[in-house]
């Protein structure tokens, strides 16, 4: 019996470790930042306009079109 719960535990370990993506905030639920591709857009959090992911500045879990909408929110 205990040979089985360790077989499973290490399998459960394995899949938590290589399988299951990590997400920023630890929780296991997805959430649309992990899925940001480089073409998708951004909503910026101090003027609201929308950005590229690629242009945009992240700061604390935040998007930002532009240092000066940056600053405004410190």
């Amino acid at each position: 019996m205990f040979k089985w719960l360790l077989v499973v535990g290490v399998v459960y370990l394995v899949y938590k470790y290589f399988i299951q993506k990590p997400t920023l905030n630890g929780s296991s639920k997805t959430d649309n930042k992990e899925n940001l591709q480089s073409n998708d857009m951004v909503q910026c959090d101090e003027c609201h306009i929308f950005v590229s992911i690629d242009e945009a500045i992240l700061s604390n879990g935040k998007y930002y079109c532009s240092k000066e909408c940056l600053e405004k929110k410190r």
